[in-house]
């Protein structure tokens, strides 16, 4: 591949996500659900002056929070071992993109956990509304101390699901065509996983549903990031050993 034709399937595809309009969608929605108070309206809806109902359901806590969790982790182990000893659907990436991608869910996971051990914002089932000490405050006030224990913000058990939208960015921009034929449907089946986890924990008092929402963006983010440092180094080596076989010639 010569230099310019590298340059040109660069542009192509390391912005690739920013060009899909849910990308976008999915951030006006979040800003506007936040800058309505959205949050403690949805959680007025589900929960009483002494807590949430369902915050020891066992469907809730049993099957749809420990044993998901639990199934989430055993996948994210698996995918590891896929991207080490491909077999499947990984053969579709190649070993670069293979590291990319598994780099990006494991990041994903990694900042999701570190700005939930540094956030002041509290879970809903701290709120006073609901029995608690804590005032609902918008989760990007950092360093505002809502008067209840923080360390709620984000949503830690959604992330276990959209931390693999990493995957599927790499898979869209990929030169394979079957990566992409299977990414498509694999971004809908961790969206879909990533609201269902996101809606049990907003049940429990656990997570206002803009939890959820900015979880999946930081997740979306930080796969896209590791895509594109990774694609651009790529870029940068590949127009490197193009212009040194143009000069030999």
């Amino acid at each position: 591949m010569n230099a310019p034709l590298t340059l040109t399937v660069a542009l192509q595809t390391w912005y690739a996500p920013l060009q899909k309009p849910l990308f976008w969608w999915a951030l006006g929605l979040t800003l506007v659900w936040d800058a309505l108070g959205l949050d403690l309206w949805a959680m007025t809806a589900i929960g009483t002056a002494h807590g949430f109902p369902l915050r020891n359901d066992p469907l809730l806590v049993d099957v749809l929070h420990d044993l998901l969790k639990t199934v989430l982790l055993v996948l994210f182990g698996l995918a590891w071992v896929m991207m080490l000893w491909p077999r499947g659907w990984a053969r579709d990436l190649n070993r670069r993109q293979r590291w990319t991608a598994m780099v990006g869910v494991t990041l994903s996971l990694l900042i999701v956990s570190g700005l939930k051990h540094v956030s002041t914002t509290s879970c809903p089932w701290d709120w006073q509304a609901f029995g608690g000490v804590a005032q609902p405050l918008p989760a990007w006030r950092w360093g505002v101390l809502d008067g209840g224990p923080g360390h709620c913000f984000p949503g830690g058990h959604a992330s276990g699901a959209l931390a693999f939208l990493s995957i599927v960015w790499v898979a869209l921009t990929a030169e394979s065509q079957a990566a992409q034929r299977w990414a498509r449907p694999l971004l809908w089946v961790v969206l879909g996983l990533g609201t269902l986890m996101g809606a049990v924990q907003t049940l429990r008092g656990a997570h206002p549903p803009s939890h959820t929402f900015w979880t999946a963006w930081i997740c979306a983010a930080a796969g896209w990031a590791c895509s594109w440092v990774s694609r651009r180094w790529f870029d940068r080596s590949a127009a490197v050993v193009a212009g040194v076989g143009y000069k030999s010639k």
